[in-house]
């Protein structure tokens, strides 16, 4: 999903590039990142604890794309099928971070 992001950010106008995009583009960064952080750490509740975050970056890039989507920035078919993937992975965060307590 970042890499399909960073590919989807190069047809926003440049006048965003550092606004809106980059903070888009650090919070589809930030997911695997945490995911990859928290899996490192020796304990169920630290790998809880970076699943939470990552969960939370989740929930800011979906704020943010469908600000996109409102602002007419991108098509709202590419932005529908960027939400929907974010969505997934929600729940697929949500779900590990309920078998991990």
């Amino acid at each position: 999903m970042a890499k399909n992001i960073y590919t989807v950010c190069q047809e926003i106008s440049s006048d965003e590039k550092y606004g809106l995009i980059s903070q888009i583009k650090r919070c589809a960064v930030s997911i695997p990142s945490n995911i990859a952080e928290g899996s490192g750490r020796n304990s169920s509740k630290e790998f809880n604890h970076f699943l939470a975050i990552a969960l939370g970056s989740a929930f800011e890039l979906q704020t943010q794309l469908i600000l996109v989507k409102e602002l007419n920035f991108l098509s709202e078919e590419k932005v529908n099928t960027l939400l929907s993937e974010v969505s997934e992975i929600q729940k697929m965060i949500y779900s590990f971070k309920n078998k991990l307590q």
